[in-house]
């Protein structure tokens, strides 16, 4: 797949394309069915390439940063995501508040139609776009007809609720990763590298690889969890180790300046993490944070948590 990270690295040679646009945060199962339609359009029009083009940062992060959603796929994810559901290639448009300012007929004249000489242009049925989202699936199918590409508007997935980012970040915000993992398609996962920690879980029996929750990244509410972790580094041939999964600030012992992911791999004292880029897999949810009155106390329920934790993985 090749990625384009500015309007001129578009090769001039580019034939026609079948163009998809969309931030695309998550990749959950409405975008999915946009890139499958755009694939199949792109059959049906004779055309070889099909292209996302996406926003990095986060157009809202950019015009509200106060009121910035949280992130839920880094943009190399998200690159990952949109290969593997069958682009060939990414628009990645830096976004900025000049390009905000552009209306609906100039993002297409410059996009659409300049760089990627669209073919067809597939979107989500409530796609708007251009300066104060102006634009919308009939300036498409207007501004098509003028300038030589068809528009196909995909009706939104899911129900009640429709799957979109906004839903998936909701399911998270409330510890229902089950409900993330049915918009997403796949398990709600979060990434990084494993960092020195205070060393309370190895003291108690259950050593955690404890991974930061990054700044404006989503993550499940504060909670239990049981998962899976897995080096990224495939020193140990990708195998998924399961784990019980703490997220918050450890309150039993007056918590922490900063929101981490504590995965503890059952049964496992052996394990050298530190510094190595994990994935950890969220699966379901075993209860709340809670402050315990006392050690003794703790340790009872995280017994209880490695127990759900086997029961609810079958391991």
């Amino acid at each position: 797949m090749r990625v384009w990270r500015a309007f001129a690295d578009v090769p001039e040679e580019l034939g026609r394309t079948v163009v998809t646009v969309g931030n695309f945060d998550g990749m959950h199962l409405g975008h999915q069915h946009v890139v499958r339609r755009a694939r199949e359009v792109a059959q049906e029009v004779g055309v070889d390439t099909v292209v996302a083009v996406t926003f990095d940062p986060h157009p809202i992060a950019v015009l509200r940063p106060e009121h910035a959603p949280p992130t839920l796929t880094t943009i190399d994810e998200r690159l990952r995501l949109l290969g593997e559901a069958g682009v060939d290639c990414v628009l990645v448009i830096p976004f900025s508040r000049e390009i905000a300012a552009w209306s609906p007929q100039e993002f297409i004249d410059r996009i659409l139609v300049g760089a990627l000489h669209a073919n067809a242009v597939v979107v989500g049925a409530n796609f708007r776009f251009g300066n104060r989202a102006a634009g919308d699936r009939q300036t498409l199918r207007e501004a098509g007809a003028e300038q030589d590409f068809v528009l196909e508007a995909v009706e939104l997935d899911g129900g009640p609720q429709v799957w979109s980012s906004t839903y998936v970040r909701t399911c998270l915000a409330a510890g229902d990763v089950a409900g993330a993992a049915e918009a997403l398609g796949r398990p709600f996962v979060t990434r990084g590298a494993v960092a020195e920690g205070d060393k309370r879980g190895r003291d108690l029996g259950f050593p955690t690889a404890n991974v930061p929750v990054v700044p404006g990244a989503a993550a499940p509410a504060d909670g239990v969890y049981a998962g899976w972790l897995r080096r990224l580094d495939d020193a140990d041939g990708g195998v998924r180790h399961p784990a019980a999964i703490s997220v918050g600030t450890n309150p039993t012992f007056d918590g922490l300046r900063d929101r981490r992911v504590e995965a503890y791999v059952l049964d496992r004292t052996d394990l050298d993490l530190y510094g190595v880029e994990v994935e950890v897999v969220f699966v379901d949810r075993i209860r709340g944070m809670v402050r315990f009155d006392g050690v003794d106390a703790l340790l009872v329920a995280i017994a209880d948590d490695v127990e759900r934790t086997r029961e609810i993985l079958g391991a």
